[in-house]
């Protein structure tokens, strides 16, 4: 399962990317665009998520779209969810804890390729990376 550094790995095998921050939490964008971003809960999420809020490190991460979000909330509800603030957005939060590796490393490179500058994608992809 993921862990901050595994989040760091994964954007830094990315090029143009860099570390920033997100309403005063870590995150990391490539050219302004948000990557993947620390996403603490408040107290509206969890009266609204309730007993079963999940504790520990939440992470947001970009979809391409709000159907990939609840794709990957049916696929996996021990991995990721929503709250009222993120529904119908492209965009899901994730335990950190509970996200196997490879998913993560995938989801930053889909959000990479979706939000970083084409010719940038194109060196990335043209070397077979």
């Amino acid at each position: 399962m993921a862990n901050w550094q595994d989040v760091e790995e994964a954007v830094a095998l990315l090029p143009g990317t860099e570390p920033s921050t997100a309403y005063g939490q870590r995150a990391w964008r490539v050219r302004k665009k948000l990557l993947v971003w620390e996403r603490p809960l408040r107290k509206a999420d969890r009266d609204a998520l309730g007993p079963g809020a999940p504790s520990g490190a939440i992470v947001g991460l970009p979809t391409e779209d709000a159907d990939e979000a609840n794709d990957l909330i049916t696929a996996f509800p021990d991995v990721f969810f929503t709250t009222p603030h993120f529904d119908g957005y492209a965009a899901v939060l994730t335990r950190l804890d509970a996200l196997p590796l490879g998913l993560l490393q995938h989801l930053v490179r889909a959000a990479w390729l979706r939000s970083a500058p084409k010719a940038l994608v194109k060196g990335f992809v043209a070397e077979g990376r």
